[in-house]
């Protein structure tokens, strides 16, 4: 069984309309790697509810955060509810969804949500200053859903091995990027040596499972095709 851990909220963040950050302080003791997730637990209405949530955060930050699309259900209304200095408790870290080092190319198969995990992984890249090679296709439904667009384009600033791909399901008039989901003939035109990378991709079932199955029509390698599906979003 996984240790549990007590510890305080710092600071409540909305990154968009539908999404919020939740960082707390890092208790001692606690170590995990990039991509891994905890299971937090929350006062709900009738008691303890618990829900697992990858780490947003990277290793290399001092404070822990999670990320959180808002749904209107009982935990998300507790998470919308929480405040700086409250009380939350998780165990963890779970998963082997983590970051492979030996892995010196890595393309990043997301949408919504679906980033938390991989923003763990760029952020950790980048603050170690590593040469591994990241190209993040990243589909959303508007601009205005996009967490951490801001950060990423920072994070772009200060690593020239991070390529960011945006593209909208339902642009704006002003959207000037890509436009439509995430589909083979993207990826071939855009990392035309695809064969040669790693597969990361992560979020809710459904779209995990058709980045899957357009890798395996592509003649990816199960080898080269890692996954971690979301519960509770389908």
């Amino acid at each position: 069984m996984k240790p549990q851990f007590e510890t305080q909220v710092i600071e409540t963040m909305q990154n968009t309309g539908s999404s919020r950050s939740i960082r707390f302080c890092r208790p001692q003791g606690f170590d995990y790697l990039p991509g891994q997730f905890i299971i937090l637990k929350l006062n709900g209405i009738q008691g303890e509810i618990e829900k697992p949530l990858s780490l947003s955060s990277s290793p290399t930050e001092d404070f822990l955060q999670v990320t959180k699309r808002l749904t209107g259900h009982e935990f998300s209304n507790a998470l919308l509810s929480l405040k700086k200095g409250d009380t939350i408790r998780f165990s963890g870290p779970y998963g082997n969804f983590t970051f492979n080092e030996e892995h010196e190319k890595i393309a990043m198969l997301s949408g919504g949500i679906g980033i938390t995990p991989l923003r763990s992984i760029i952020k950790y890249c980048t603050d170690k200053g590593l040469a591994t090679d990241i190209f993040l296709f990243y589909s959303n439904r508007q601009e205005d859903d996009i967490p951490f667009k801001d950060e990423f384009e920072v994070l772009k600033a200060k690593n020239p091995n991070l390529t960011i791909i945006n593209t909208l399901t339902r642009p704006g008039p002003s959207w000037k990027d890509r436009i439509g989901r995430i589909d083979a003939n993207m990826i071939k035109e855009l990392l035309p040596n695809y064969a040669d990378w790693t597969f990361y991709s992560s979020g809710p079932q459904r779209m995990v499972d058709s980045m899957l199955l357009l890798l395996k029509e592509m003649s990816i390698p199960e080898k080269q095709a890692r996954k971690e599906y979301f519960p509770g979003y389908d």
